[in-house]
Formats: structure tokens, C-alpha cells, sequence
């Protein structure tokens, strides 16, 4: 971002009344998000779905990820025996390819605990937030009561 549009942007924001500080329990109108409240929400269906997925990633790379090993193998011993460079050049892609789809299913096998995990450290926070706002507006009522009795 260029300087003179920050400027733009602070003037814009000036302009317009706002206070350009935090806001809290509010998004803007208008585009983005989902369902428009400003909070993030996502249903455990939306979560069986995505590993769901993960799962069946996991078994179709778990069956034909790893390709011909055999015959690669095979044929990368046959040009080394006949001694062509390719041979070994072969046998390393066939190896690393190895590690790459082991990588993958590996991930693919850690993607439902993360969910898992992920929705329940995010149920914690929002429980958090939530009591935190509620003590704050009970400070909030309590200081203008204070007020009002002083008047």
C-alpha cells in the first residue's frame, strides 16, 4: 500500500464519521464472509464433509500413488546393469516419489484430528470472548449506574 492511499483511506474513514479505532461484535456491510454477523462459524457437518474428503485422498493415495514401483524399479536396475547413468537418475525419482506420497497420506491421515482439534480450541475461544464481553458490559452497566446515583 502506497502512502498518499493510507492518507486517502485515513481521510475516507475521518470523513465519514468513523472513529477508525476497534470495533467489537460487528463486521461492515456489505461483501465477504458468510453469513454477515461477523463471526466465524463452521458446522460439524461442514467439518465430517472436508475429512470426509481427506479420508478418501488418503486411500486412493494409499493404492495408486505410488505408481509402477515395481516395474519402475525394475527397469532402473536393468539400465544400471547395462550401465546407463539413467538407471540410478531413476531409481532416485522412484524413491523420492516414494517420500512424496508418503508425506501426502501422512497428511492426509492428520487432517481429521486437526479439524477436530481446530473446532474444539475454537468452541474454547468463543466460550472465552464471550464471557469476557459479558463481564465487560456488566462493568459498563456498573459504572453508569454509578454515574446516574452521583448526578
Amino acid at each position: 500500500m502506497a502512502w498518499d492511499e493510507w492518507e486517502r483511506i485515513k481521510g475516507e474513514v475521518a470523513g465519514t464519521g468513523g472513529s477508525g479505532g476497534m470495533r467489537l461484535n460487528s463486521a461492515p456491510g456489505g461483501g465477504g464472509g458468510g453469513g454477515g454477523d461477523g463471526d466465524l462459524r463452521v458446522s460439524q457437518q461442514e467439518l465430517a464433509a472436508i475429512g470426509g474428503h481427506a479420508f478418501q485422498l488418503f486411500q486412493r493415495l494409499g493404492k495408486e500413488g505410488r505408481g509402477p514401483v515395481a516395474a519402475t524399479l525394475a527397469a532402473a536396475r536393468d539400465l544400471s546393469g547395462q550401465e546407463f547413468a539413467l538407471g540410478g537418475a531413476l531409481q532416485r525419482v522412484q524413491e523420492r516419489w516414494g517420500q512424496q506420497v508418503r508425506s501426502l497420506v501422512d497428511a492426509c491421515g492428520h487432517i481429521s484430528n486437526g479439524l477436530d482439534a481446530a473446532q474444539k480450541i475454537h468452541r474454547s475461544d468463543e466460550h472465552f470472548v464471550a464471557r469476557t464481553v459479558s463481564s465487560i458490559a456488566q462493568l459498563t452497566t456498573a459504572f453508569d449506574e454509578e454515574a446516574e446515583r452521583r448526578r
